[in-house]
């Protein structure tokens, strides 16, 4: 039995994943900022954070925080990908086959 279609599932897996992990990432931290600026007193510093997080998400897209997210989703992802081919590799190559 082949062992490639097991190891493109897992690759599929490890790309998704590792895309969406990222993006859940910053967007609950812009989600909890986002929150804090409802507190009051805190509204100051909530709308702070706010545009920290965007300014930071625009460095990496060309003044585009949506193409920002997507670009160290997309870099994630490529990684996680290289490390499941890596340990793919590593595996086969301990196991014997």
């Amino acid at each position: 039995m082949s062992i490639f279609p097991s190891f493109l599932r897992s690759l599929f897996l490890t790309t998704i994943l590792s895309f969406a992990a990222p993006i859940l990432l910053v967007g609950g931290g812009l989600a909890v900022v986002s929150l804090v600026g409802y507190i009051p007193g805190l509204a100051a510093m909530g709308q702070a954070g706010v545009a920290q997080i965007l300014q930071f998400l625009a460095t990496f897209g060309t003044g585009c925080p949506l193409q920002g997210i997507l670009v160290i989703g997309w870099t994630c992802s490529f990684v996680g990908g290289l490390f499941d081919t890596y340990a793919f590799y590593r595996y086969q190559s301990l196991s014997g086959n």
